[in-house]
């Protein structure tokens, strides 16, 4: 009896380790949705990664040279130069509309 009982066991003990493989939350799922993460996070890494990039090229740019910090000015604070004119073009005035009743 004891030879019929061990193999039973063993086939339940095996059957519960599968069971929590594929659906308990640390098992294969639990291991797909990090892979998942995995991705995003990744992606996202690359997209942070080249913003910090470009603003260290804008950073050693600004150092560097007057132009590129006047362009910064000029675009973000109205910089005006001390040789220049400032104009302000507006919509204007429109005409008034005819009538087209052509009542003389």
């Amino acid at each position: 009896m004891l030879m019929r009982v061990v193999p039973v066991v063993l086939v339940v003990l095996l059957g519960l380790l599968q069971v929590r493989l594929w659906f308990a939350e640390d098992g294969l799922r639990g291991v797909t949705r990090l892979r998942g993460q995995l991705v995003e996070q990744r992606a996202e890494n690359r997209r942070l990664a080249e913003r910090n990039r470009r603003l260290e090229a804008e950073v050693a740019d600004l150092r560097q040279g007057f132009s590129a910090l006047e362009e910064r000015a000029r675009a973000d604070l109205g910089l005006i130069g001390p040789n220049e004119t400032f104009y302000i073009f507006t919509g204007g005035a429109q005409p008034p509309a005819r009538d087209a009743g052509g009542d003389r």
